[in-house]
């Protein structure tokens, strides 16, 4: 039964984290890494399916190995949430929804910024 229910939350995650991709309030990140943690003690078949087959593999594989963003994918990360979150902005007419979509704007920037990058240099290593 709790196979079943981390399968579950698994999905569920996976989906929450493609969606987080174009909404700017649902993030991406957490998802995936709930979903493989999730598989990872669940499913060794949809475990080496997110690490090797997914759309997310790459950083996953990245993640597990050096514990930091590779190369590139931080400036490619703060991009995509500066666009949604500047489409959601001019969507948005709520004074109250816009400042509330700016602190999550700031909090994110934030995490984001903390999260170590490595180089190729130290990725031979």
């Amino acid at each position: 039964m709790q196979r079943i229910i981390l399968i579950i939350i698994g999905w569920l995650a996976i989906a929450l984290g493609t969606l987080g991709v174009v909404l700017p309030v649902l993030p991406t990140t957490p998802f995936i890494l709930l979903a493989a943690w999730c598989f990872a003690r669940s499913s060794p078949r949809f475990h080496r399916w997110l690490l090797y087959r997914s759309w997310f593999g790459g950083y996953l594989r990245h993640w597990q190995k050096h514990r930091a963003m590779p190369p590139g994918a931080k400036p490619r990360a703060i991009a995509i949430m500066l666009v949604t979150f500047a489409l959601s902005l001019w969507l948005v007419q709520l004074a109250w929804v816009r400042i509330l979509l700016l602190v999550i704007l700031a909090c994110l920037l934030l995490f984001l910024w903390r999260i170590p990058v490595i180089d190729k240099a130290q990725q031979k290593n």
